[in-house]
């Protein structure tokens, strides 16, 4: 199977460029070691009984970590009339690969989207060289367009628009495979009224890629905008298997960072919560990019450590920012409108 990521098209002196960004991988044999082992220690960690482990739930989500991914496979896709190489699968089985196309290919091309903005779809194209017998099925992908200026929301997911409790590892990983995802009370609403006001969104999240079709259909079923998504590199390999689930956000920062550099005339406000390293992350960019980032909204949750501390840790954190960058909310009704710059 290919799976393409939702991604961004930005702006340049002649026109647009897009990122083109996916997985190749296969399902593990049915009866493969590897499969059956995997399935046994997710029984065990979540201490599932016959009725849950053959729960639809739990065989749709846990089919999304039990494949193999397939490194060296050639990449096309069908962007409007064109046909276009995107390269090969590296050794984790990810590509990506950036398109230039101008105005015209734009306007003749793009959808607009329900409220605002507009996208360009894109379809994958067999290989034919693939002749080993079972075919990598190609899937469909999503560019989004976002203007050179503006404001964009990157937002968190888990425990900032759903409701995840990563604070509980089995818990976690429960609301990960067993229960169907659920969004945190008013997020949906206050994500639209800021979309309806023009601002463009990009969700940042230590999920897994494994997760980004399921993630993108939870976004769509419960209201949230659709935007661009960067999400964490996951190997079975490394862990047996989804037992450090919650990794660290190493790369978070990294992937905000980009998305600042591909759109430099535009400001952020950074969306996320206390349960992790948001504020810090997100504090850390702010210094380092002050004049395009506009705010920090940090949703306070429940965590292992006292709510004092927690506290005083985001006072700390917001002290050492310009006053009133870091803004800390409990409840969705105390975010503010945001209005993107004219």
């Amino acid at each position: 199977m290919i799976v393409f990521f939702p991604t961004y098209a930005s702006r340049t002196p002649a026109g647009w460029t897009a990122r083109i960004a996916g997985m190749v991988a296969r399902p593990l044999p049915e009866r493969s070691r590897r499969r059956v082992l995997a399935v046994a220690v997710l029984r065990r960690l979540l201490d599932l009984d016959d009725e849950q482990m053959a729960s639809e739930v739990f065989r749709r989500r846990a089919e999304m970590f039990l494949f193999r991914r397939v490194a060296g496979h050639r990449v096309t896709i069908e962007l409007g009339d064109r046909t276009i190489d995107a390269g090969y699968s590296d050794k984790t089985g990810h590509f990506e690969t950036r398109v230039e196309f101008g105005d015209d290919f734009a306007a003749a091309h793009a959808l607009a989207g329900e409220v605002g903005g507009r996208r360009l779809e894109y379809g994958g194209v067999a290989d034919p060289d693939d002749g080993n017998g079972d075919g990598v099925p190609t899937g469909a992908g999503c560019v989004h367009l976002v203007a050179e200026r503006g404001l964009s929301v990157i937002s968190d997911i888990d425990d900032t628009v759903k409701f995840t409790n990563v604070a509980d590892k089995r818990e976690l990983l429960r609301n990960t495979l067993l229960r169907e995802f659920t969004a945190v009370e008013g997020m949906p609403e206050v994500y639209r009224r800021w979309q309806q006001a023009g601002i463009d969104f990009h969700y940042v999240s230590s999920s897994p890629w494994q997760l980004s079709d399921c993630l993108c259909r939870f976004l769509g079923g419960v209201g949230l905008p659709a935007g661009s998504m960067h999400l964490k590199l996951f190997r079975l390999k490394d862990s047996t298997p989804l037992g450090r689930l919650p990794l660290r956000k190493r790369g978070k920062r990294r992937s905000i960072e980009r998305i600042l550099d591909d759109f430099p005339g535009r400001r952020f406000v950074l969306v996320g919560d206390s349960g992790e390293r948001d504020p810090e992350i997100y504090a850390s960019v702010a210094r380092r990019r002050p004049e395009q980032v506009a705010g920090i909204l940090i949703r306070e949750v429940p965590a292992k450590s006292p709510r004092a501390k927690v506290r005083e840790r985001l006072a700390r954190l917001s002290r050492r920012l310009p006053q009133n960058l870091l803004t800390v909310f409990q409840r969705p009704e105390e975010l503010p409108d945001l209005v993107p710059a004219r």
